[in-house]
């Protein structure tokens, strides 16, 4: 195999890790980032401002930085043998149900992007704090049952890895850390996106459940029942819908806009319960999150 083909078979592998969160993770956390770094004025908090023309610019280091901290994420999510039984099934094009790499060589790649998302923390100057807590986080997650025995804690790890990309994201389209404050705009920001997350976040696993009833994953529609979760999902996209555009006192158009996406997920969860109208619904409900992380800017 040739140089340049080597390099394409390598990144194509790193593509098909990524791939599956890409509309999850690494694309909303993007635009957190950006559209709150162009926002920072109206936090009203000591945050760092920089030029508009500054923060685009920088645009590609928050996409390079949420990528390189996602991508051992999604190596080590993937490379446990009950992982890899469920992925032969459900998603046979990834990595290691593919045998594009063996689970040692995987484990080898997750430790090397552990350590170089690290230094591009160093070097690109913000994250620091946010990929230490994400190694921590997808550790528990991944190895020591927190994305298992229990959906609360399930949910909840969720909601923190979710805060640790967006304000990692947000610290580098601004190149400064944020301050540390509980009461500040962006703390109530952050504890009401983490409110999101926890109440909402379980979307992703209704069209999953066969998946990880094999994997033996108590998530919330397992442990509650399916209809019960999809009333919670509804319910709390309600409560979300209205909530969050008053909190930034947005204009009619922006929390019509926000309501009408709200509201499309939740009556979607409680009328097409099938597994691809599950995964549609769960697009709708990232295309909701990426929405609901522009308010900032869209204030009246």
């Amino acid at each position: 195999m040739g140089v340049a083909a080597n390099i394409a078979f390598h990144t194509r592998t790193l593509w098909l890790f990524a791939f599956s969160d890409l509309k999850t993770i690494v694309i909303p956390s993007t635009i957190f980032g950006v559209v709150n770094a162009l926002a920072a004025s109206k936090y009203r908090d000591s945050l760092q401002t920089i030029h508009y023309t500054e923060i685009l610019r920088r645009s590609p280091l928050v996409l390079f930085w949420v990528l390189m901290h996602y991508l051992p994420f999604a190596i080590n999510n993937q490379r446990t043998p009950l992982a890899i039984t469920e992925d032969a099934i459900n998603k046979p094009w990834r990595p290691l149900p593919s045998r594009r790499l063996s689970p040692s060589q995987a484990k080898v790649l997750m430790f090397s992007f552990y350590v170089f998302a690290q230094l591009c923390s160093v070097f690109i100057t913000g994250g620091l704090r946010q990929g230490v807590g994400l190694i921590f986080l997808g550790t528990w997650y991944n190895n020591f049952g927190g994305a298992d025995v229990n959906p609360l804690i399930r949910n909840a790890i969720n909601a923190l890895g979710y805060i640790c990309f967006i304000s990692g994201a947000m610290e580098i389209a601004l190149g400064a850390p944020l301050p540390l404050s509980t009461t500040s705009v962006l703390a109530k920001w952050f504890g009401i996106i983490s409110g999101i997350i926890m109440t909402t976040v379980h979307t992703q696993d209704m069209y999953d459940q066969e998946g990880d009833a094999l994997r033996g994953r108590r998530t919330l529609p397992l442990v509650l029942g399916d209809g019960p979760a999809r009333w919670i999902t509804a319910v709390w996209m309600v409560v979300w819908g209205v909530l969050c555009p008053n909190f930034w006192h947005t204009t009619l158009p922006t929390r019509t806009i926000g309501m009408a996406l709200a509201l499309l997920v939740g009556l979607r969860t409680l009328a097409y319960r099938s597994v691809p109208s599950d995964k549609v619904t769960f697009l709708i409900w990232n295309i909701w999150v990426s929405f609901v992380y522009a308010l900032p800017l869209l204030q009246s």
